[in-house]
């Protein structure tokens, strides 16, 4: 892959509708006072955190998410958690995710237990669920649950990433990895198609521009109660 502008350019105009589609389901879930519930594991969590308490993001965000599956609380242990049986159950079902709800699931090859479970847990109360995940890899990945993310989803954003995730040098890639590219454009795509659908969705301000922390702190007490994280 020698050209990244090309590829993020890409990956916004063949998910066009699907993007179209997850942002009509997040500003459906603001105006019935849900939850955007995004989850990952892994490096995925990386786009997890790019939608949490963020700013230009929605308020209305509240992560799924385990200290295992995070990398930095140790790398192995990471991997294995995503693949262990059960742990996306776990965290779904203590999460109190509704109908009301958005969740989003990042993961570059959606076969991994835990994304499956969250999702298969979130579709079975009612909530939308959004895939932001590869087909090609998926396609590459060994299956590890009874299901792959892709076949729970009400919506599936592919990110093209390809098998491995490497993409430099271009014939015989080892490095230089696009997933989080990928997502974070993804992402940046549904935030600006919400804003087109509902404007006045509570959003936060840079707390390092002048007068924005009263603005945020009249945020965080709406949403305190409902996203304990702030």
């Amino acid at each position: 892959m020698e050209d990244l502008g090309a590829f993020v350019t890409e990956v916004g105009r063949r998910n066009e509708a699907t993007i179209a589609e997850a942002a009509q389901a997040i500003a459906r879930t603001a105006e019935a006072g849900g939850l955007v519930r995004p989850a990952g594991a892994g490096h995925s969590l990386a786009a997890v955190l790019e939608t949490f308490f963020r700013a230009g993001g929605l308020a209305f965000v509240r992560p799924l998410w385990h200290p295992e599956v995070l990398p930095f609380t140790g790398a192995r242990t990471a991997t294995a958690a995503e693949r262990r049986v059960g742990l996306g159950e776990q965290v779904a079902g203590e999460a109190g995710i509704t109908s009301d709800d958005t969740v989003v699931i990042f993961s570059n090859s959606g076969t991994n237990p835990y994304p499956v479970e969250i999702a298969s847990h979130a579709a079975a109360r009612g909530a939308t669920v959004v895939a932001v995940t590869s087909l090609a890899a998926g396609e590459a990945a060994p299956r590890r649950a009874d299901r792959r993310l892709v076949d729970v989803a009400d919506i599936v954003i592919d990110t093209a990433v390809p098998p491995g995730d490497a993409t430099w040098p271009v014939d015989a890639p080892v490095t230089a990895p696009v997933s989080s590219l990928a997502t974070t454009t993804v992402w940046t795509l549904i935030l600006r198609q919400v804003y087109e659908i509902a404007s006045d969705a509570p959003r936060w301000r840079s707390a390092n521009m002048p007068g924005n922390d009263e603005f945020n702190r009249e945020l965080v007490a709406r949403f305190e109660e409902q996203i304990p994280e702030l």
